[in-house]
């Protein structure tokens, strides 16, 4: 079954301004939270790229892996329930817990396997070969849409902000979001190469989770492999491991001590950020990355600059109880 609204494609993700959210800086949000399917967000736009390979390989399973907060593995549910294919979840049991995501995924129909952390890779490579023997046709898609695709997706998120900054004469000296798997920020790169805006703006990968050392490589390598792949036979152009490297700019210092955790300042964002501009953000993703912002600002005390954040969605995790005294101190 095609699904409408991925078959005739996306309008471009509304920007507006955000007024004092970084005083001396003018503030800008872009909308990906808007993108029509299932809440919205960036696993949208990456999940638009995966539903054509699905169509074009005839898969009959889809599968993937994520976290009980994920809203990739929610998206990717939604998707498989509106093509009416069975979509199979590979889930850490680790902190496994009840959440609006979680709740929707089992809503959608689709089997949550809990394993071990240390076991998933052997529990998808076991349900993939499981699924290949009985006959079906399993597509698996990587946790939170990594991949060429998803890196795909947001190099043509780029080229809307590109066009944004054209259409309305003005040019965003930095641009913000929440990194996690890496492929939103690989694409963003991308982009800002491609378009050769590499001198003009700054692209910062603000860490929910990954440190340094383990985030930085994996974006990077995403960026390379699109560009090796899918950009050069496309234009012929090559653009050097260099560039990509110094063009990535992978931020830790506001992780906290990792996925899902966060601190009285990031609750406080949330609340100011519905209060003041009617915008649902979580303290998983969004909102933490809106206060990382916040903080990289003042670190390297930016003034007078034009800074865009992208928002990438969560919108039903808003909704969690964000004052649980384990997680906010």
């Amino acid at each position: 079954m095609k699904i409408d609204v991925f078959e005739r494609g996306f309008s471009p993700t509304p920007i507006q301004e955000l007024t004092d959210a970084c005083p001396g800086n003018r503030v800008f949000l872009k909308r990906e939270d808007f993108l029509p399917f299932s809440f919205g967000g960036n696993k949208v736009r990456k999940a638009r790229h995966f539903y054509r390979e699905i169509l074009e390989c005839s898969a009959d399973v889809v599968m993937t892996y994520g976290s009980s907060s994920s809203n990739h593995c929610r998206i990717i549910a939604n998707m498989a329930a509106a093509m009416g294919l069975p979509c199979h979840i590979i889930s850490p049991e680790e902190n496994y817990r009840d959440t609006p995501n979680s709740r929707m995924v089992e809503q959608f129909g689709a089997v949550v396997e809990k394993v071990p952390l240390s076991g998933i890779s052997r529990a998808i490579e076991a349900r993939k070969t499981a699924y290949q023997k009985s006959g079906k046709n399993p597509y698996f898609i990587q946790g939170g849409g990594h991949g060429d695709p998803g890196t795909a997706a947001y190099e043509e998120c780029y080229e809307e902000i590109h066009s944004w900054e054209q259409e309305q004469g003005i040019s965003f000296d930095y641009i913000f979001h929440v990194s996690g798997t890496g492929t939103t920020q690989a694409g963003l790169v991308c982009g800002l190469l491609a378009c050769r805006q590499q001198e003009r703006t700054r692209v910062v990968g603000l860490s929910n989770a990954r440190t340094l050392e383990r985030g930085r490589p994996v974006v990077v390598q995403s960026a390379l492999s699109w560009l090796e792949h899918v950009y050069a036979p496309r234009t012929g152009r090559r653009i050097s491991e260099d560039e990509v490297e110094r063009a990535v700019c992978f931020e830790d210092a506001w992780r906290l001590e990792g996925y899902g955790c966060y601190n009285n300042a990031v609750v406080r964002t949330v609340e100011e950020a519905m209060k003041r501009y009617g915008v649902p953000m979580d303290t998983t993703y969004v909102g933490k990355g809106f206060w990382a912002m916040t903080e990289y600002v003042k670190r390297e005390k930016l003034a007078g600059k034009n800074l865009l954040f992208l928002h990438t969605g969560g919108t039903p995790l808003f909704f969690e109880d964000r004052c649980g005294e384990e997680n906010a101190g």
